[in-house]
């Protein structure tokens, strides 16, 4: 039997939340995982995804083809660091992925509804003085033997926590 996802989910009733999450990564190498991060976003309702760094040589069709229709249901924002800090909404929380010695497990973590998640980068993560502008810093739990995971992977096992803690308490 075939599932149409785009029926089956239209036919679901969840509460309407009255916030979005705002996604933002650190100076990301992959386009295809700028294409995963929109395609992510647009899961959950998100309408912004802002990419910090100074080069921004990437492959467009390689992020638009990861993306999919969603390239056209998320706003993509490429800018620098400086402009993003400046520009940052002191209502909404800076929540950083991130594996850091004072990070607390995303499962046990209350987190905010005026969110925006921040990613490090796929080699280096997160800079120590990027991290100390973050309100708070989040680790998702590895159990098995690989004890790392790709940028797009962690960003949604984090929007769907944060969607579930909003929509289910």
């Amino acid at each position: 039997m075939d599932t149409n996802s785009i029926a089956f989910f239209d036919d679901q009733k969840y509460p309407e939340l009255s916030g979005k999450p705002v996604i933002a990564a650190w100076q990301i190498i992959n386009p295809e995982n700028i294409g995963n991060m929109i395609r992510l976003a647009d899961n959950v309702g998100a309408e912004d995804v802002f990419i910090l760094g100074a080069d921004f040589q990437l492959r467009m069709s390689s992020i638009r083809k990861t993306a999919g229709l969603s390239f056209n249901n998320v706003r993509l924002i490429f800018i620098s660091p400086e402009d993003f800090f400046y520009q940052l909404n002191t209502d909404i929380k800076l929540v950083a992925i991130e594996t850091s010695e004072d990070s607390t497990n995303i499962f046990t973590t209350n987190l905010p509804e005026k969110i925006i998640f921040l990613l490090g980068n796929e080699r280096n993560g997160l800079p120590d003085e990027i991290l100390q502008k973050c309100a708070l810093k989040v680790h998702i739990p590895m159990t098995g033997k690989c004890k790392s995971m790709n940028v797009s992977h962690a960003l949604s096992v984090a929007l769907f926590e944060w969607q579930r803690q909003m929509l289910f308490g």
